[in-house]
């Protein structure tokens, strides 16, 4: 194996400028995403919203999240992913001081679905917003395809210390102002400080450089226009389609409500549920650095279907437990399990999608996803008003569950390229017009 390949340690991979950085901004955005993630949904309730509406908001969010996202991966060759890590935070920081002192109900849809309020919901890691198309090219562009899990991990571990940090201001801020038992001067302080966290975000973008990648194919200058469609990836973009789809269903139905599920399931308050993701971040902390080492064992595209599997059958559970204390404990679980799978399949897309179409494939995967997830919602506000409290997880985990096991079947024999040099294998090459639409195969 050259010396380009070989893995560094997590020292070596966050010794690198972008990718500090990216870590850094990460984290603040995370903080940012936490607070909102517990507060909104809360400050929302208390104003009179019940889970319908609710589920009509996150659909606007949802959607025009899809659209932000696809956007952003399209023009990304072209603008430069900096830009992006710099404006979409600081439209989420402007967002935010306006959310501290509005209640038109208008003001806060346009700006829910701006700055992507709803999405990133629980214990308030994983997505950041519609920038990661953006984000995720600067990843892989900032170290070595041996480093990739590593970097992907890094960045994730990044996200679960934000949102420890954001959940833990969320629930300080609520005991401070308890005793007011006032909704809006509990909310206030808390998306002033999410703001803030957000700007911290935009500002540290600023230093990062902003080099766009280079083609593979000697025509790829005459196909990547801002608007066309990657051809040398479609192969990966129709399978991810399929998966996505299954999987942004189930996570619609559930992910934006956990926080009002709980408020509603069980009466707990800003406090106890900022207090439970925070128990929750603190025990996820080694997810970052569990992910690359059981990828290493056991295959990026085996362990991801295998926790999938494990993220869709604790649903039930969870949804019926009679207690608050033992939904936590399942949810945590959960919640490790996804942590752990989430850098890795973002990673493994990245590695196997061509260099030139990167984040047009980061953006492409996830529309039919999250045009589902943003359905989703509506239904489940109806399930949660009108019919059950955990049918709506019951669905879910049946739809996850099967995402799992067409994920596993689509990718088995698509290793990507650092899980087949340790073994001397080779993936067999696209024709070099780039017009191959098939898997590519292990020889």
């Amino acid at each position: 194996m050259t010396s380009a390949l070989r893995s560094g340690s997590w020292l070596d991979v966050l010794k690198t400028r972008d990718l500090s950085l990216i870590f850094t901004a990460r984290m603040a955005m995370s903080v940012s995403r936490a607070i909102a993630g517990v507060a909104v949904p809360l400050y929302l309730a208390t104003l009179g919203f019940n889970g319908v509406e609710l589920g009509v908001l996150y659909l606007v969010v949802a959607l025009v999240a899809a659209g932000m996202s696809s956007g952003i991966g399209f023009a990304t060759n072209k603008v430069g992913a900096k830009t992006f890590m710099i404006i979409v935070p600081a439209m989420v920081a402007l967002a935010g001081v306006v959310y501290a002192f509005s209640a038109n109900t208008a003001i806060l849809f346009i700006l829910a679905a701006l700055a992507s309020f709803g999405r990133g919901a629980g214990a308030g890691a994983g997505m950041v917003g519609p920038y990661q198309p953006a984000e995720s090219q600067l990843i892989v562009n900032s170290v070595t395809p041996a480093n990739r899990n590593r970097a992907f991990s890094a960045v994730s571990l990044a996200s679960t210390v934000g949102a420890l940090i954001g959940t833990g201001l969320a629930a300080l801020s609520g005991h401070e102002l308890v005793a007011r038992a006032v909704a809006v001067a509990v909310f206030r302080p808390s998306m002033l400080i999410a703001s803030a966290a957000a700007l911290t975000a935009s500002v540290i973008a600023m230093f990062l450089s902003n080099q766009p990648p280079k083609p593979t194919h000697p025509v790829a200058h005459k196909q990547d226009r801002v608007f066309s469609f990657p051809q040398r990836s479609r192969w990966l973009l129709y399978r991810l389609w399929v998966t996505n789809t299954l999987n942004g269903a189930a996570v619609g139905m559930f992910g934006p409500f956990i926080t009002y599920w709980l408020y509603i399931r069980y009466h707990a308050n800003e406090v106890t549920i900022g207090e439970l993701y925070l128990v929750v971040n603190i025990i996820t902390l080694g997810s970052g650095l569990v992910a690359p080492r059981v990828a290493q064992r056991f295959g990026s595209v085996r362990i991801t279907s295998w926790l999938r599997i494990a993220q869709g059958l604790l649903l039930i559970p969870f949804a019926i437990s009679p207690t608050f204390v033992i939904a936590g404990i399942i949810y945590t679980v959960r919640m490790f399990a996804q942590r752990v799978a989430l850098p890795l399949r973002q990673s493994y897309v990245l590695a196997m999608a061509d260099p030139s179409e990167q984040a047009r494939v980061a953006a492409l995967s996830n529309l039919p996803s999250q045009v589902v997830m943003a359905v989703s919602p509506t239904l489940t506000g109806y399930l949660l008003d009108n019919v059950s409290l955990s049918l709506p997880f019951e669905i879910a985990s049946v739809i996850q569950t099967i995402s799992a096991f067409a994920y596993y079947f689509f990718f088995k024999d698509a290793a990507p390229p650092e899980e087949l040099i340790p073994y001397a294998t080779t993936v067999q090459e696209q024709p070099p017009d780039g017009t191959a639409d098939e898997t590519p195969t292990v020889q």
